[in-house]
């Protein structure tokens, strides 16, 4: 744990403002958060029992980290709990989106449970209430145990079962003290930069895999909320898929060909299950004899009634027969991870959400941000006016959607704090708040102030 004189990051907060979001009418019931995931703040990778993930184990093969990092130490969240929920609570926000580590809980994904980790992640929970914060918990965001990928890991039907077992005990240990379960965190994600492209755990390579991986995910989810349904639980129930809108970069008929087919790669190949019980059938085609192996009753397995989809949007894509587009193509602006800033690109995509997809109740922006260098300076702050700028637009986005009719649940920022960011260990700063890696000393960037002086004035003016 920290020290008692560990510097309090409330005492860092001044002020900040939104100034154009600000003029958005969202309902009064609008959730404004923040998000992190378990492997990127934690740390304690081996602390208490807890089992090795298939993030630790990519982080140790050579070159697989842009700068050789680790999530061993990454923010020392597991040790400093008490002083970031402070932290969360000072930021004036409504919630708090956060993900289990599933091998901190039950080490081999199968077997004996972990108490020491559970005993977390309900300290977590309760100081979370405590503190009047809402918890939204991610039960999969992308830590998979390592034992069971050594057994084929989600390309295994078998690992499904084990999700759903692991899903039902955390339903049963948290279901009814946090407000959301998400069953998973961008599957899109895991199949593809996991298991086909090779550049993120578990680093495979190979398209068939890739697909059955996909199927396999959706199908965990509907089992797992099935059985949480069952169970009881009172938490809303949903998942979070990472979606762009896809332009084409020319009007030409092979171009809006290809921008279709992505969208069906990225979005309807996920959506389309969950609402209509089928895959896209150009996607099939696209993926010939690599498409997944279903089994009778699985489509409609994943086709159960859901609470909420979340949606994580940082650019839109803009898609050429002929080829990558270089996003500097546009002139517009670029983050730091060299994607474009494009907030009418969150508009579109979540009215067109809404209109294919009506059996989508509730929608939920959990997450969103920009990473940008973020040098400290001279007077010890970080003024990231890229940063403020890019979620001032964004929320004003999300605000011309639902003045559209879109109905949207709330906003969460990625991401609370600058933490491991993959593949590209800790050179690309994400975080609202600045971590001081060496002393883990965490200040509130200009962005922080700015979202928290918005949240607080709309809620004064409700109130009011």
């Amino acid at each position: 744990m920290p020290s008692s004189n560990s510097p309090s990051p409330a005492a860092d907060i001044a002020s900040g403002a939104l100034p154009t979001a600000a003029s958005k009418a969202f309902p009064a019931d609008f959730v404004w958060g923040v998000a992190t995931s378990a492997f990127q703040i934690e740390g304690a990778h081996d602390a208490d029992g807890k089992g090795p993930s298939i993030w630790d184990t990519f982080c140790r093969q050579p070159g697989a980290i842009a700068d050789g990092s680790n999530g061993d130490v990454a923010c020392e969240h597991y040790a400093r709990l008490d002083q970031d929920l402070d932290l969360i609570r000072d930021l004036g926000v409504d919630a708090y989106r956060f993900s289990v580590s599933w091998p901190r809980v039950r080490p081999t994904g199968d077997g004996a449970w972990n108490e020491a980790g559970l005993a977390f992640y309900e300290r977590l929970v309760d100081g979370l209430l405590a503190r009047g914060l809402k918890p939204y918990l991610t039960l999969n965001h992308w830590d998979l145990p390592q034992a069971l990928q050594d057994r084929g890991g989600w390309g295994d039907r078998a690992t499904v079962d084990r999700f759903v077992e692991y899903a039902v005990g955390i339903a049963r240990r948290l279901g009814d003290k946090v407000v959301s379960i998400a069953t998973h965190n961008e599957p899109w994600v895991v199949a593809q930069l996991g298991h086909e492209m090779g550049v993120f755990a578990p680093g495979l390579k190979d398209r068939k895999l890739a697909a059955q991986v996909s199927h396999h995910l959706l199908l965990s989810h509907g089992l797992a909320v099935s059985a949480m349904r069952t169970l009881g639980v009172k938490a809303a129930l949903g998942i979070v898929l990472n979606m762009a809108p896809m332009y084409p970069a020319t009007e030409s008929d092979a171009d809006r060909a290809a921008a279709r087919l992505e969208d069906g790669k990225l979005r309807r190949w996920y959506m389309d299950p969950l609402f209509d019980g089928r895959y896209p059938q150009d996607v099939l085609d696209h993926l010939g004899d690599d498409a997944p192996r279903v089994q009778a009753g699985d489509m409609e397995r994943i086709r159960v009634p859901i609470d909420f989809v979340g949606i994580n949007y940082y650019s839109r894509g803009m898609v050429s027969a002929e080829g990558p587009v270089d996003a500097k193509r546009s002139g517009l602006p670029l983050t730091d991870m060299g994607w474009e800033i494009y907030p009418q690109g969150l508009t579109d995509l979540l009215v067109s959400v809404h209109r294919d997809y009506p059996g989508a109740k509730r929608l939920y922006v959990t997450e969103n941000g920009g990473a940008f260098p973020d040098p400290l300076g001279s007077d010890g702050r970080v003024h990231d006016a890229d940063r403020t700028g890019y979620l001032d637009t964004h929320i004003a986005a999300v605000g011309d959607a639902i003045a559209r009719g879109v109905p949207m649940g709330g906003y969460m920022v990625w991401s609370l704090m600058d933490n491991f960011e993959w593949a590209s260990g800790y050179e690309k700063r994400f975080g609202i708040v600045h971590v001081d890696y060496a002393t883990q000393r965490r200040t509130p960037k200009d962005s922080a102030l700015a979202y928290r002086d918005f949240v607080l004035g709309r809620r004064a003016a409700r109130q009011g």
